[in-house]
């Protein structure tokens, strides 16, 4: 397949999965982008001819380009696409198409390409709320968040929400900031999570009072819902930014995770859609580097490992808990990847 196929070929694909996960704008646009990108603009080139895996699961081609583009409406610089973009009723692909060729014809969205999409899904701090309570019922203390794949820390400060689980309460009250999923099963378990710390790391650490613009302009224009949680999120984290370092994260667990002395907090490391693309180096450093440390750990000072990915050999998006000094990992969850949907397991399913 040549090269410019190829391509079109990854924006259809994203198309596929945007309609899936309840976008059709995002998707006709990526049906819209695949037809009139050519080669006579600078944007048009640079994507045609990407010389990296232009995939949804590779470099997210089209969620770069997706993103420059609501950027550029949000910010008032592509008056000929804002009138089709939502609320407005969802356009064709022919007007839609005519208007993206004037704003394709743009050097600003270059820079768009460069970096991979970066969205910190608020809703997903509901899953790993749950999971932490299943933390916390079994080690009944302070937990200390270690996120792989922070981004800019909206999911580190997942205490500062409120959160109804299967009818369950937890998280602050009175936060702006309210997840109530689509819940199956029963709730989680009614434990207190109590945090005592909380660091993360990201190759691209996403300051939320810098970058605030261009995270939103990574959400889907046609889920306002989720554009509300993460405007909201950002401002609790303006005021108070979650500690993100750069770096890569495999480095960073070797160096952060280390034997803990006694009655030391719940060590978590957790990571939500993020695991999944990290390179397979970088993987197996990780888990080689939590399971040594955890074979050390005591009852006294347990580890917990929190993963909320989709694993190669499964269709949807599990909860899964490590924990140690007894080792059990458990499958605790199957959730949609934005969590707007949570099926609970009970003991005997799991």
């Amino acid at each position: 397949m040549a090269r410019a196929d190829e391509v079109r070929a990854s924006f259809a694909e994203q198309a596929y999965w945007c309609g899936r996960l309840g976008s059709p704008f995002t998707a006709r646009l990526c049906e819209a982008l695949a037809v009139r990108l050519d080669s006579s603009t600078a944007v048009g080139a640079r994507v045609l001819g990407w010389p990296g895996d232009p995939s949804p699961g590779g470099d997210a081609l089209a969620l770069r380009l997706a993103g420059g583009l609501h950027a550029l409406v949000r910010s008032g610089e592509a008056p000929e696409l804002a009138p089709l973009y939502p609320p407005a009723a969802l356009p064709e692909g022919g007007p839609l198409g005519d208007a993206l060729a004037a704003v394709l014809a743009r050097d600003a969205l270059l820079p768009w390409l460069e970096r991979a999409p970066q969205t910190n899904e608020v809703g997903r701090s509901a899953v790993l709320m749950a999971g932490l309570m299943a933390v916390a019922a079994r080690f009944p203390r302070p937990i200390a968040l270690l996120e792989l794949g922070a981004s800019a820390g909206l999911n580190l400060q997942l205490d500062r929400y409120r959160y109804d689980l299967g009818g369950r309460a937890a998280g602050d009250p009175d936060a702006a900031v309210r997840l109530a999923p689509d819940w199956l099963g029963p709730p989680p378990p009614a434990a207190e999570v109590r945090i005592a710390g909380r660091r993360g790391v990201d190759l691209s650490p996403v300051d939320p009072r810098r970058d605030r613009d261009r995270l939103l302009a990574y959400i889907w224009p046609d889920q306002p819902r989720r554009l509300a949680l993460a405007e909201a999120a950002l401002d609790i984290a303006a005021a108070d930014p979650p500690p993100v370092d750069a770096g890569d994260a495999a480095d960073w667990i070797e160096a952060r995770l280390g034997p803990a002395g006694p009655e030391a907090p719940v060590r978590a490391v957790i990571h939500s859609v993020a695991f999944q693309y990290f390179p397979r180096k970088a993987q197996a450093r990780v888990a080689r580097h939590i399971e040594r440390i955890g074979a050390e750990a005591t009852a006294a000072a347990p580890l917990a490992w929190l993963r909320f990915e989709k694993l190669a050999r499964d269709r949807e998006y599990s909860l899964r808990l490590r924990t140690w000094p007894d080792g059990g990992d458990a499958l605790l969850a199957w959730a949609h990847p934005h969590a707007s949907r949570v099926r609970w397991l009970d003991a005997e399913q799991r």
